[in-house]
């Protein structure tokens, strides 16, 4: 493997999030706060206490400023538009210290723009994505190889270009962390067969982790293990505050993690998940083993809560390490037998 690779590259969409904080709202929810639903009045002029404008967010974007910030050489891969938006995007990860020259730049599309509704620490977001033209080669060509890559959200037009990041992280030997959005958990494990066959590393929640494998139980060794065995060799599986898990096949391990105690209540929950997932990606990134990993990600999923957007709380690697060399004495993974 070439010397000259760089650590760490972030593969998917960026959005500019506009941050609504609702003050005049309500929350109903199913018993245990489940199938919570937000409601106002329709027509009515309804108050608002702020809004936060967060440029080259997304999954794949906070993950590569969460890298760049743990020390790796981190880029993202991604496209914008030629707006003001995408320059003040391209700026925002120019500050982090990201690599930007894998970013394409599309004069025929908008960037994406979200407006998150955010109340009592919890958000609904609305979407849209702008059909990019997904063109790997061009992508690539005349650009460093990456040792990893952190594979998430694309548009709904995006399959074949699955297919091209698969054979070119076979053919040049990368390693792939793939955290599946929205749109490709529901194109179901049999069109990215090849996609999960080819992934070192997994991350999902638990109801995502049911939803790919069309099951309803909540047992996390069995749940670990299906995903394991759709291919990727390291699973992740977030349980919000009951904690993490995580298989490793490469030495037959399972590992339990609670989360890091909150210093204060939750300022907001956007990115609390990519958070630990790219901040596990990055520990394994260098060199660090699935047991680490999954002590790691927790840290920073507890400090980007505490901020408004996914990026304001990520950590630098020595604030991180501090953290973990100040955690409570039941801050320790946890061996599970299967």
């Amino acid at each position: 493997m070439s010397d000259d690779r760089i650590d760490f590259l972030a593969i998917g969409d960026t959005v500019v999030d506009a941050f609504i904080e609702l003050q005049d709202a309500e929350v109903h929810c199913d018993i245990d706060s489940a199938a919570c639903k937000i409601s106002m009045t329709w027509g009515d002029k309804i108050p608002y206490r702020d809004v936060h404008v967060v440029y080259a967010v997304g999954n794949s974007p906070n993950a590569s400023v969460s890298a760049a910030r743990l020390g790796l050489s981190s880029g993202i891969m991604t496209h914008l538009g030629t707006d003001q938006d995408g320059d003040d995007s391209v700026a925002a990860l120019e500050r982090d210290g990201v690599l930007t020259e894998y970013i394409t730049r599309d004069p025929d599309h908008k960037t994406n723009y979200h407006y998150v509704l955010s109340f009592n620490a919890e958000r609904t977001i609305l979407i849209k994505h702008e059909k990019f033209t997904y063109d790997l080669a061009r992508q690539v060509a005349g650009k460093k190889l990456p040792k990893w890559i952190y594979f998430s959200s694309v548009g709904e037009h995006g399959l074949p270009y699955h297919h091209d990041i698969v054979q070119w992280v076979t053919d040049n030997n990368i390693k792939m962390a793939f955290q599946p959005g929205t749109f490709q958990i529901s194109l179901g494990s049999e069109k990215l067969k090849d996609v999960y066959a080819a992934s070192e590393v997994f991350f999902c929640n638990v109801e995502e982790s049911q939803r790919i494998l069309n099951t309803e139980t909540r047992d996390l060794p069995t749940l670990l293990k299906g995903i394991h065995a759709l291919g990727p060799k390291i699973v992740f599986i977030t349980d919000g505050p009951e904690g993490a898990y995580a298989y490793d096949s490469h030495h037959q391990e399972m590992w339990f993690m609670p989360i890091y105690p909150d210093p204060k209540p939750p300022v907001e929950r956007t990115g609390a998940g990519d958070a630990f997932s790219s901040t596990a990606t990055a520990a394994l990134a260098a060199g660090k083993s699935v047991r680490e990993a999954i002590m790691w990600g927790p840290i920073n999923s507890m400090n980007v809560v505490q901020h408004i957007g996914a990026q304001a709380g990520l950590l630098s690697r020595d604030e991180l390490l501090k953290y973990l060399e100040n955690a409570p004495d039941h801050y320790v993974p946890q061996k599970i037998e299967f």
